[in-house]
Protein backbone atom coordinates (compact mmCIF):
# COMPACT_ATOMS: atom_id res chain seq x y z
CA UNK A 1 0.00 0.00 0.00
CA UNK A 2 1.23 3.24 -1.34
CA UNK A 3 1.74 5.62 2.13
CA UNK A 4 0.79 8.96 2.05
CA UNK A 5 3.54 11.43 3.97
CA UNK A 6 2.33 13.53 6.43
CA UNK A 7 3.43 16.59 4.57
CA UNK A 8 1.64 15.61 1.36
CA UNK A 9 -1.51 14.93 3.62
CA UNK A 10 -1.14 18.59 4.91
CA UNK A 11 -0.93 19.83 1.74
CA UNK A 12 -3.72 17.87 0.56
CA UNK A 13 -5.87 19.47 3.69
CA UNK A 14 -4.66 23.30 2.83
CA UNK A 15 -5.82 22.56 -0.58
CA UNK A 16 -8.88 21.60 0.74
CA UNK A 17 -9.61 24.06 3.23
CA UNK A 18 -8.71 26.76 0.91
CA UNK A 19 -11.08 25.65 -2.05
CA UNK A 20 -13.57 25.62 0.97
CA UNK A 21 -12.73 28.96 1.80
CA UNK A 22 -12.61 30.50 -1.80
CA UNK A 23 -16.67 28.42 -1.90
CA UNK A 24 -17.60 30.89 0.86
CA UNK A 25 -15.65 33.86 -0.08
CA UNK A 26 -17.74 33.78 -3.00
CA UNK A 27 -21.37 32.42 -1.82
CA UNK A 28 -23.50 36.19 -1.33
CA UNK A 29 -24.54 37.00 2.03
CA UNK A 30 -27.97 38.81 0.14
CA UNK A 31 -30.70 38.43 -2.54
CA UNK A 32 -33.59 40.03 -3.52
CA UNK A 33 -36.72 38.66 -4.42
CA UNK A 34 -38.90 41.08 -6.91
CA UNK A 35 -42.24 39.95 -8.74
CA UNK A 36 -41.34 42.19 -11.68
CA UNK A 37 -37.99 40.25 -11.97
CA UNK A 38 -35.24 42.63 -11.22
CA UNK A 39 -34.52 41.10 -8.51
CA UNK A 40 -32.79 37.46 -8.39
CA UNK A 41 -35.58 35.90 -7.63
CA UNK A 42 -39.68 36.13 -8.64
CA UNK A 43 -40.75 33.87 -5.68
CA UNK A 44 -39.87 33.43 -2.15
CA UNK A 45 -40.13 29.94 -2.18
CA UNK A 46 -37.59 29.32 -4.85
CA UNK A 47 -35.41 31.67 -3.07
CA UNK A 48 -35.53 29.59 0.51
CA UNK A 49 -35.12 26.68 -1.98
CA UNK A 50 -31.75 27.86 -3.78
CA UNK A 51 -29.78 28.38 -0.38
CA UNK A 52 -27.32 26.26 0.83
CA UNK A 53 -28.61 23.97 3.26
CA UNK A 54 -27.48 23.61 6.92
CA UNK A 55 -25.16 27.30 6.19
CA UNK A 56 -23.54 28.31 9.09
CA UNK A 57 -23.42 31.81 8.02
CA UNK A 58 -26.17 34.16 7.68
CA UNK A 59 -28.14 34.89 4.53
CA UNK A 60 -30.26 37.96 3.99
CA UNK A 61 -33.56 37.87 1.69
CA UNK A 62 -34.55 41.41 0.84
CA UNK A 63 -38.38 41.09 -0.72
CA UNK A 64 -39.57 43.90 -2.36
CA UNK A 65 -43.21 45.57 -1.65
CA UNK A 66 -46.07 42.50 -3.74
CA UNK A 67 -48.83 40.17 -2.53
CA UNK A 68 -46.74 37.02 -2.47
CA UNK A 69 -49.69 33.93 -3.13
CA UNK A 70 -47.44 31.65 -1.91
CA UNK A 71 -47.39 28.56 0.92
CA UNK A 72 -44.27 29.06 1.77
CA UNK A 73 -41.88 26.26 3.91
CA UNK A 74 -38.75 27.32 5.40
CA UNK A 75 -37.51 23.24 5.72
CA UNK A 76 -35.33 21.91 8.84
CA UNK A 77 -31.96 21.94 6.04
CA UNK A 78 -32.29 25.84 5.71
CA UNK A 79 -31.26 27.39 9.00
CA UNK A 80 -29.81 31.38 9.40
CA UNK A 81 -31.77 33.03 6.74
CA UNK A 82 -33.07 36.55 7.60
CA UNK A 83 -36.54 37.49 5.61
CA UNK A 84 -36.81 41.54 5.33
CA UNK A 85 -39.59 43.24 3.56
CA UNK A 86 -39.42 46.55 2.13
CA UNK A 87 -42.54 47.63 4.54
CA UNK A 88 -44.68 45.77 6.35
CA UNK A 89 -48.32 47.32 4.73
CA UNK A 90 -46.33 46.77 1.38
CA UNK A 91 -45.13 42.59 1.59
CA UNK A 92 -47.80 40.40 1.74
CA UNK A 93 -47.46 36.63 2.10
CA UNK A 94 -51.18 34.78 2.09
CA UNK A 95 -52.99 31.62 1.37
CA UNK A 96 -56.30 29.95 2.12
CA UNK A 97 -55.93 26.42 3.11
CA UNK A 98 -58.40 25.87 6.47
CA UNK A 99 -58.97 22.50 8.57
CA UNK A 100 -60.96 20.33 6.42
CA UNK A 101 -59.78 22.14 3.10
CA UNK A 102 -59.28 19.10 0.22
CA UNK A 103 -55.72 18.47 -1.06
CA UNK A 104 -55.83 20.31 -4.07
CA UNK A 105 -53.65 17.16 -5.22
CA UNK A 106 -55.08 14.55 -3.71
CA UNK A 107 -53.86 13.58 -0.24
CA UNK A 108 -51.23 14.60 1.99
CA UNK A 109 -48.08 12.38 3.11
CA UNK A 110 -50.02 10.79 5.42
CA UNK A 111 -53.03 9.49 3.03
CA UNK A 112 -55.40 12.58 4.77
CA UNK A 113 -57.77 14.44 2.16
CA UNK A 114 -58.50 16.98 3.67
CA UNK A 115 -56.08 19.71 5.44
CA UNK A 116 -56.03 19.16 9.20
CA UNK A 117 -55.31 23.10 11.37
CA UNK A 118 -51.57 22.08 11.09
CA UNK A 119 -51.41 21.77 7.50
CA UNK A 120 -53.10 24.88 7.01
CA UNK A 121 -50.81 27.55 7.21
CA UNK A 122 -49.70 30.15 4.94
CA UNK A 123 -46.12 30.05 6.15
CA UNK A 124 -44.10 26.91 7.98
CA UNK A 125 -41.08 27.60 9.41
CA UNK A 126 -38.78 24.50 10.14
CA UNK A 127 -35.05 25.49 10.49
CA UNK A 128 -33.86 27.16 13.53
CA UNK A 129 -32.21 30.87 13.36
CA UNK A 130 -34.85 32.13 10.94
CA UNK A 131 -35.56 36.13 11.14
CA UNK A 132 -38.87 37.74 10.04
CA UNK A 133 -38.64 41.33 9.76
CA UNK A 134 -41.21 43.51 8.05
CA UNK A 135 -43.99 42.09 6.27
CA UNK A 136 -47.52 40.92 6.77
CA UNK A 137 -48.30 36.98 7.03
CA UNK A 138 -52.28 36.21 6.11
CA UNK A 139 -54.51 33.62 5.83
CA UNK A 140 -57.14 34.74 3.66
CA UNK A 141 -59.48 31.53 4.12
CA UNK A 142 -61.97 33.53 6.15
CA UNK A 143 -64.00 32.77 9.26
CA UNK A 144 -64.10 28.86 8.34
CA UNK A 145 -62.72 27.15 11.79
CA UNK A 146 -58.99 26.60 11.82
CA UNK A 147 -56.76 28.22 9.35
CA UNK A 148 -53.50 29.17 10.90
CA UNK A 149 -51.26 32.01 9.20
CA UNK A 150 -47.80 31.32 10.42
CA UNK A 151 -46.80 27.74 12.28
CA UNK A 152 -43.08 27.79 13.60
CA UNK A 153 -41.64 24.69 14.51
CA UNK A 154 -37.87 25.88 15.02
CA UNK A 155 -35.55 27.27 17.34
CA UNK A 156 -34.44 30.82 18.03
CA UNK A 157 -36.47 31.90 15.69
CA UNK A 158 -37.62 36.03 15.62
CA UNK A 159 -40.38 37.63 14.26
CA UNK A 160 -40.11 41.34 13.99
CA UNK A 161 -42.10 44.18 13.22
CA UNK A 162 -44.49 41.64 11.43
CA UNK A 163 -48.29 41.52 10.97
CA UNK A 164 -49.90 37.91 11.50
CA UNK A 165 -53.53 38.32 10.03
CA UNK A 166 -56.13 35.18 10.41
CA UNK A 167 -59.10 34.23 12.37
CA UNK A 168 -59.12 30.84 14.56
CA UNK A 169 -55.28 30.02 14.92
CA UNK A 170 -53.67 32.71 13.49
CA UNK A 171 -50.23 32.11 15.32
CA UNK A 172 -48.98 28.17 15.95
CA UNK A 173 -46.09 28.88 18.17
CA UNK A 174 -45.18 25.13 18.33
CA UNK A 175 -42.86 23.26 19.08
CA UNK A 176 -42.32 22.17 22.84
CA UNK A 177 -38.89 23.36 24.20
CA UNK A 178 -38.29 26.02 20.93
CA UNK A 179 -37.75 29.57 21.81
CA UNK A 180 -39.73 32.60 19.84
CA UNK A 181 -39.67 36.14 19.91
CA UNK A 182 -42.24 38.37 18.94
CA UNK A 183 -41.18 41.83 18.82
CA UNK A 184 -43.14 44.85 17.66
CA UNK A 185 -45.52 42.92 15.88
CA UNK A 186 -49.51 42.95 15.15
CA UNK A 187 -51.16 39.64 15.58
CA UNK A 188 -55.31 39.48 15.09
CA UNK A 189 -57.51 36.91 15.36
CA UNK A 190 -60.72 35.23 16.81
CA UNK A 191 -60.37 31.66 19.35
CA UNK A 192 -57.23 30.42 20.32
CA UNK A 193 -55.38 32.74 18.13
CA UNK A 194 -52.22 31.98 19.73
CA UNK A 195 -51.58 28.73 20.65
CA UNK A 196 -48.89 26.17 20.64
CA UNK A 197 -46.62 24.54 22.98
CA UNK A 198 -43.58 27.21 22.60
CA UNK A 199 -41.80 29.34 25.20
CA UNK A 200 -42.48 32.36 23.40
CA UNK A 201 -41.92 35.82 24.53
CA UNK A 202 -44.48 38.73 23.39
CA UNK A 203 -42.95 42.28 23.71
CA UNK A 204 -44.04 45.37 22.80
CA UNK A 205 -46.63 43.97 20.19
CA UNK A 206 -50.56 44.54 19.29
CA UNK A 207 -53.11 41.95 20.32
CA UNK A 208 -56.23 42.49 18.48
CA UNK A 209 -59.41 40.25 18.73
CA UNK A 210 -61.86 40.27 16.19
CA UNK A 211 -64.85 38.25 18.03
CA UNK A 212 -66.11 37.54 21.75
CA UNK A 213 -63.23 34.33 22.27
CA UNK A 214 -59.76 33.86 23.83
CA UNK A 215 -56.73 35.37 23.37
CA UNK A 216 -54.35 32.00 23.94
CA UNK A 217 -54.71 28.38 24.11
CA UNK A 218 -51.05 27.43 25.49
CA UNK A 219 -50.04 23.70 26.04
CA UNK A 220 -46.77 24.12 27.84
CA UNK A 221 -45.37 20.72 28.73
CA UNK A 222 -44.74 20.47 32.55
CA UNK A 223 -41.23 20.59 32.43
CA UNK A 224 -41.19 24.36 30.47
CA UNK A 225 -40.38 27.00 33.06
CA UNK A 226 -42.68 29.23 30.77
CA UNK A 227 -44.66 29.46 28.27
CA UNK A 228 -46.39 32.10 26.06
CA UNK A 229 -45.16 35.70 28.59
CA UNK A 230 -46.29 38.84 27.35
CA UNK A 231 -44.18 42.25 28.11
CA UNK A 232 -45.82 45.86 27.23
CA UNK A 233 -48.26 44.46 24.85
CA UNK A 234 -51.34 46.42 23.76
CA UNK A 235 -54.46 44.47 24.27
CA UNK A 236 -57.00 45.78 21.34
CA UNK A 237 -60.43 44.71 19.67
CA UNK A 238 -62.95 44.87 16.89
CA UNK A 239 -66.41 46.80 18.13
CA UNK A 240 -68.19 42.90 17.98
CA UNK A 241 -65.56 41.78 20.30
CA UNK A 242 -67.09 42.36 23.96
CA UNK A 243 -66.08 39.48 26.00
CA UNK A 244 -62.73 38.39 25.66
CA UNK A 245 -60.77 36.19 27.75
CA UNK A 246 -56.98 36.00 28.07
CA UNK A 247 -56.55 32.83 27.82
CA UNK A 248 -57.83 28.87 28.02
CA UNK A 249 -55.65 25.83 28.77
CA UNK A 250 -54.99 23.57 25.78
CA UNK A 251 -53.55 20.97 27.83
CA UNK A 252 -53.66 20.97 31.18
CA UNK A 253 -49.91 22.27 32.28
CA UNK A 254 -50.82 26.00 29.91
CA UNK A 255 -48.37 28.68 31.26
CA UNK A 256 -49.46 32.29 30.39
CA UNK A 257 -48.50 35.57 31.50
CA UNK A 258 -48.91 39.03 30.98
CA UNK A 259 -47.04 42.19 32.16
CA UNK A 260 -47.40 45.48 32.19
CA UNK A 261 -49.44 45.11 29.15
CA UNK A 262 -52.65 47.70 28.57
CA UNK A 263 -56.10 45.93 27.97
CA UNK A 264 -59.17 47.41 26.53
CA UNK A 265 -62.32 46.87 27.77
CA UNK A 266 -63.72 43.69 25.77
CA UNK A 267 -61.39 42.02 28.48
CA UNK A 268 -63.64 39.77 31.15
CA UNK A 269 -63.22 40.39 34.69
CA UNK A 270 -62.61 37.03 35.24
CA UNK A 271 -59.93 36.91 32.74
CA UNK A 272 -59.16 33.38 32.42
CA UNK A 273 -61.18 30.34 31.39
CA UNK A 274 -60.31 26.58 32.63
CA UNK A 275 -61.84 25.41 29.11
CA UNK A 276 -65.02 23.20 30.56
CA UNK A 277 -62.81 21.18 32.98
CA UNK A 278 -62.15 22.53 37.03
CA UNK A 279 -59.47 19.98 37.35
CA UNK A 280 -57.68 22.71 35.05
CA UNK A 281 -57.21 24.83 37.30
CA UNK A 282 -54.79 23.32 39.26
CA UNK A 283 -52.34 22.78 37.20
CA UNK A 284 -52.42 25.77 34.53
CA UNK A 285 -50.54 28.90 35.82
CA UNK A 286 -52.12 31.94 34.63
CA UNK A 287 -50.52 35.20 35.97
CA UNK A 288 -50.55 38.74 35.67
CA UNK A 289 -48.38 42.00 36.96
CA UNK A 290 -49.35 45.41 36.98
CA UNK A 291 -51.59 45.57 33.79
CA UNK A 292 -53.85 48.15 33.41
CA UNK A 293 -56.64 49.84 31.41
CA UNK A 294 -60.41 49.33 31.52
CA UNK A 295 -59.86 45.34 31.14
CA UNK A 296 -57.64 45.22 33.92
CA UNK A 297 -59.28 43.88 37.14
CA UNK A 298 -57.20 42.05 39.50
CA UNK A 299 -59.41 42.18 42.27
CA UNK A 300 -62.68 40.34 40.06
CA UNK A 301 -59.69 37.28 38.28
CA UNK A 302 -60.65 33.81 38.65
CA UNK A 303 -59.66 32.58 41.79
CA UNK A 304 -56.82 30.50 39.96
CA UNK A 305 -55.17 33.00 38.69
CA UNK A 306 -52.42 35.00 40.03
CA UNK A 307 -51.09 38.51 40.36
CA UNK A 308 -47.31 38.51 40.49
CA UNK A 309 -45.41 39.77 43.50
CA UNK A 310 -42.37 42.20 43.09
CA UNK A 311 -40.22 39.65 43.80
CA UNK A 312 -41.80 36.67 41.64
CA UNK A 313 -41.68 39.18 38.22
CA UNK A 314 -38.21 39.73 38.64
CA UNK A 315 -37.55 36.21 37.31
CA UNK A 316 -39.41 37.07 34.05
CA UNK A 317 -37.14 38.88 31.52
CA UNK A 318 -36.68 38.33 27.97
CA UNK A 319 -33.44 37.16 28.68
CA UNK A 320 -33.90 35.12 30.91
CA UNK A 321 -36.99 33.11 29.32
CA UNK A 322 -35.46 32.51 26.38
CA UNK A 323 -32.42 31.15 27.11
CA UNK A 324 -34.34 28.12 29.50
CA UNK A 325 -35.05 25.30 26.84
CA UNK A 326 -33.95 21.56 26.84
CA UNK A 327 -31.52 23.37 23.92
CA UNK A 328 -28.91 25.66 25.16
CA UNK A 329 -27.07 27.35 22.35
CA UNK A 330 -23.83 29.15 22.93
CA UNK A 331 -25.28 32.59 21.22
CA UNK A 332 -28.90 31.85 23.38
CA UNK A 333 -28.04 35.33 25.00
CA UNK A 334 -27.60 36.98 21.52
CA UNK A 335 -29.65 35.77 19.06
CA UNK A 336 -32.18 38.57 20.20
CA UNK A 337 -32.22 41.74 20.33
CA UNK A 338 -35.57 43.43 22.07
CA UNK A 339 -36.33 47.05 21.04
CA UNK A 340 -37.64 48.73 18.77
CA UNK A 341 -37.04 48.04 15.23
CA UNK A 342 -35.84 50.27 12.55
CA UNK A 343 -38.90 50.29 10.04
CA UNK A 344 -37.50 50.75 6.32
CA UNK A 345 -39.54 52.92 3.97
Amino acid sequence: MKRVSIASFLLLLTQVLWAQTLVNANYPSSFTVAQDGSGDFKTIQEAVNSFRDHSQERVTLHIRNGTYAEKLVIPANKPNIHLIGESREGVIITWDDYSGKPYSSGNDRTGKPVHSTYTSYTVLVEAPDIILENLTIRNSAGRVGQAVALNVQADRFVCRNCALIGNQDTLYAAAEGSRQFYDHCLIEGTTDFIFGKSISVFQSCTIKSLSNSYITAAATPVYQPYGFVFFDCNLTADPEATKVYLGRPWRPNSHTVFIRCQMGEHIVPAGWDNWGNPANEKTAFYAEYRSTGPGASPDQRVPWSRQLTEKEVKKYTPESILSMSRIIAAQADDWFKPGKPEVKK
